[in-house]
């Protein structure tokens, strides 16, 4: 997917907050997973923005707490990528780690919120409890997900299709919503995009322009 360019749109903080006014009319796709899973580096490569980082990448997991909006421009059209706090090793404390929960629920659960949703996985180590809670709240809140499986370089052919394996099995989903990832080499990048395509403009009515779903 060639992507134009890519615009920061703001940020949502405090619960309540609405989305930034620019984010309107434009469709959503949210990223979020585990505070040590690579989002950011994944989101960095998958917008061609590696050497001038687009979303922040720090050596201490938990640095994202906020809901932060970006507008992309893509030979498909123009969508909304949400970078979404992440949860687990976050350094701070349980009220505060509490009071993201809400807001990342509150902005899922909302009329404006995403068309879908990238739960990231680490191929590693398989879904964590926080992991399987996460998609089981996208089930029962009926949003699509995608599950990019990250650092997949990190592993062999052999034991990355027997990781792979044991995580389709355990999550119970189409071999066409699970997408190893390697956000160091690339791969699986454009496999990842493509999902993306077809969960964004796959409805016929609103491949034309990629501003759907507005609030």
């Amino acid at each position: 997917m060639k992507v134009y360019n890519v615009e920061y749109l703001g940020a949502v903080a405090e619960e309540g907050q609405a989305p930034p006014p620019t984010v309107r009319g434009l469709v959503q796709v949210a990223f979020v997973g585990r505070s040590n899973v690579g989002k950011s580096s994944l989101i960095n490569r998958l917008v061609g923005r590696t050497q001038k980082p687009l979303a922040h990448v720090s050596r201490r997991p938990g640095k994202t707490r906020a809901i932060h909006f970006y507008r992309v421009r893509t030979e498909a059209g123009a969508f909304c990528l949400v970078d979404l706090p992440g949860y687990g090793y976050a350094q701070a404390p349980r009220r505060e780690r509490a009071r993201w929960q809400r807001l990342v629920s509150r902005y899922l659960s909302g009329r404006s919120g995403p068309r879908g949703v990238v739960q990231l996985i680490d191929l590693r180590h398989g879904p964590s409890d926080e992991d399987l809670a996460s998609l089981d709240r996208l089930a029962r809140l009926g949003l699509p997900a995608l599950v990019a499986l990250t650092k997949a370089d990190k592993l062999g052919p052999l034991r990355r299709q027997t990781a792979v394996a044991r995580i389709l099995e355990r999550l119970r989903l189409d071999p066409e919503q699970v997408v190893p990832v390697s956000a160091r080499t690339g791969e699986g990048a454009a496999e990842l995009w493509a999902a993306l395509r077809a969960l964004l403009w796959g409805a016929a009515d609103e491949a034309a322009t990629g501003e759907c779903r507005t609030p």
